[in-house]
Order: C-alpha cells, then sequence, then structure tokens
C-alpha cells in the first residue's frame, strides 16, 4: 500500500513534529513534508498553540511547488475554525494533489472530516502510514480526546530491591545525575506535575523544569487532601500551583485563594481527593500529559484505581533493604491472577541506572 519512498517521507515528518514535544500543549505535535516529483519542497511543524499548523509552514516554503504534490502529515488536517484557519482549505488553495496522513485526528471536530473534505474537492488521500509512531508522539491528545482523561505517566526512582526511600525518608539522591537529567526531559513535554502533600513536607521539592531549554513550565498539582500545605512550601515558588483538597478543617482556602494559588475540591466517600474527579478535570483544563511525581501512597492509589497509563522507572544499582519504603502502597494481594502484569516498551541506561518504561496491561497504548 505505501512504498519506502513513502515511509521515508513520513519518518521526516514525525522528526519535524517532534520539535514540538515541549511547546504545542493543548494541541498535539504536528509534522507537514510536501514531495514534488520525489524531491521535498516543503517542510514544517506545529510549534505553539495559535501559531501556525505544520501543513501551512510547509505549503510557505513549498510555494508554486505545492501544485500537484504530495503532502505528508503526521496527524489528519484540520477542517474547522480554531485560533487558526483549517488546513484542509490551506492544501486545496495551494493545488495539493494528494494527502497521506499518518493517523485520523481523534478530535470530534475533525474525526475524518479534513480527509473526507479533500476527497469531496478531488484531492485523492489515505491515512494509516506510520500510525503507531504517529499515535506515540501524541498520547495524551488521543486520550483526551476519545475518553476525556490525561495520559499519566508515573515517574519513579528505586533501588533494585525496589525501594525509594530509607525508613526515616532519605532519599537524596536514588538514582544517577544522568537519570536526573533526563527526568527534566519528562517533566518539561508534560502538562502538569502531580504530586502528594507528603511529598511536599517530606522533600519540599519546586517540582519546576531545569537545565534543559524551554519556554514554559507545566502546572503543579499537589493531593492534599486535609489542605495542610505549609505557606512557605517552595511549589508554591517559580511557576502555577493547583491544590487539590476534600476538607478545610484549618480554613485556608481563602489564604490560598488571596495568594493567586488555583484551588479545586474533588471529596471521596473516605474523605480523601477524589483521583478520579481530578484528572478528569485537568482535561478538561486541557492538560494532555500528567507527570506522577510522588510517593508511595500516591504512586499506589493511583495504580490501584488503575489511573496511571505508562511508567517510567529508574533502577539504581543499590541496595537499601526491607525496612525503606516501597515504590508502591497498595492493597495486600493474595494469588497472582491479581498481579497488575506490566508491557515493558523500552530499557536503556542513563549513567549506572537502568531506566525501564511499561505499561500497565490495563491501559494498553492509545488506539
Amino acid at each position: 500500500m505505501f512504498s519506502a519512498l513513502d515511509h521515508l517521507y513520513m519518518q521526516r515528518a514525525l522528526q519535524l513534529a517532534e520539535r514540538g514535544l515541549y511547546t504545542t500543549t493543548p494541541n498535539p505535535r504536528v509534522g507537514c513534508v510536501i514531495v514534488h516529483q520525489q524531491k521535498i519542497v516543503g517542510e514544517g511543524a506545529h510549534l505553539k498553540a495559535g501559531e501556525p499548523h505544520a501543513e501551512v509552514y510547509a505549503l510557505q516554503q513549498a510555494g508554486q511547488h505545492a501544485r500537484g504534490a504530495t503532502a505528508y502529515v503526521t496527524l489528519e488536517p484540520c477542517s474547522h475554525h480554531g485560533r487558526t484557519p483549517p488546513c484542509a482549505d490551506a492544501l486545496l488553495k495551494a493545488g495539493v494533489g494528494k494527502v497521506i496522513a499518518a493517523m485520523v485526528d481523534p478530535n470530534p471536530l475533525v474525526a475524518g472530516k479534513g480527509l473526507a473534505y479533500l476527497q469531496a474537492h478531488g484531492i485523492e488521500t489515505q491515512h494509516g502510514l506510520m500510525e503507531t509512531q504517529a499515535k506515540a508522539l501524541n498520547p495524551g491528545f488521543i486520550l483526551r480526546m476519545s475518553q476525556q482523561m490525561p495520559w499519566v505517566r508515573c515517574k519513579i526512582a528505586a533501588s533494585l530491591d525496589g525501594k525509594t526511600a530509607m525508613a526515616n525518608g532519605h532519599s537524596q539522591w536514588i538514582s544517577s545525575e544522568a537519570s536526573r537529567l533526563d527526568v527534566q526531559h519528562w517533566r518539561a513535554r508534560s502538562c502538569a506535575i502531580l504530586t502528594g502533600i507528603g511529598t511536599v513536607l517530606a522533600d519540599n521539592p519546586q517540582l519546576t523544569v531545569r537545565d534543559i531549554p524551554d519556554t514554559r513550565q507545566p502546572l503543579r498539582v499537589v493531593v492534599d487532601s486535609q489542605l495542610r500545605m505549609p505557606m512557605d512550601a517552595r511549589i508554591m515558588q517559580g511557576g502555577s500551583t493547583m491544590i487539590a483538597y476534600a476538607t478545610d478543617s484549618l480554613q485556608r482556602t481563602s489564604y490560598w485563594a488571596d495568594q493567586g494559588v488555583t484551588l479545586f475540591h474533588a471529596a471521596d466517600a473516605q474523605g480523601q481527593v477524589c483521583l478520579n474527579t481530578l484528572l478528569k478535570h485537568l482535561a478538561h483544563c486541557q492538560m494532555n500529559e500528567v507527570m506522577v511525581e510522588a510517593g508511595q501512597g500516591l504512586n499506589g492509589a493511583l495504580i490501584a484505581r488503575q489511573l496511571v497509563n505508562e511508567l517510567l522507572m529508574y533502577y539504581a544499582p543499590k541496595l537499601m533493604g526491607g525496612q525503606a519504603h516501597n515504590m508502591l502502597a497498595m492493597p495486600s494481594l493474595t494469588h497472582m491472577s491479581q498481579a497488575i502484569d506490566l508491557n515493558i516498551t523500552d530499557i536503556r541506561q542513563f549513567g549506572a541506572d537502568i531506566r525501564v518504561l511499561a505499561l500497565p496491561e490495563y491501559a494498553s497504548a492509545v488506539t
């Protein structure tokens, strides 16, 4: 169906899309290549919401060479007016002869309408070329559009015996400097960083993107059921913060609201923050990818409720002993059939550490 050259051009479009890895939120990362007589005449990538889409940049570069050319785009061209005009119209006006999309847009406003519009106006279309790779670029956007939930990526640094802190809470540093730098890249691509009040009280982290060029800071979200946030916590500095709470027995909501902090109330039957409601709210706020950097309590609660889509685990060559903190605090399991199976998608080394990417079987890759 698709030739070797088709794959080559789409691979280039995917590379272009990666240029927006840290910056396109809440929009998807998209790349486009215009090819005329087996020669690339235009390239483009979407870099920021409100700015031109990838197709527009590629068409501008191609100029009159776009007429009769083939456009390779990693996501179906949009057919509706948003912040920018429809890309399907731009392709039509440029006289493109064929459009090959890696995947159909999961946005209900598009969802096949862009390709149908082009076909109705005489432009040949195909889709499905390198679809798996295209979906891997935008798991959060796809999940938010299809299920109104963000892609939740849980980052854990642990010893080889699965411990995340000593019994007294000391944990700096388990992982290597190379691993910690890699974490910054994952933070930068995330829309929000989620942690718990226990981590704030124990480690006083700031959870900002550091050491790599970036134009924005993710929203920091703290699960703080009783609203115990210290008034001098570092997480309140260097960017925007949301506190998700269940009760306000200390009567602090007015104080934090006056400080410009976003407050979100979501209580479950046990008087704790309802994590499912919180994540739905973050999706409603156009958060595509949420990275969890928390302790065993919040990690375990999210896994137990099947709310984690991906595990990002750094294993350091250390043994910390049986009394140290575990990776996950979960209800006791009594049978192997209750174990959560993982599908490992990537293993590589950072410094002396081993990084493992895995998908819980209940949360297979976006489709």
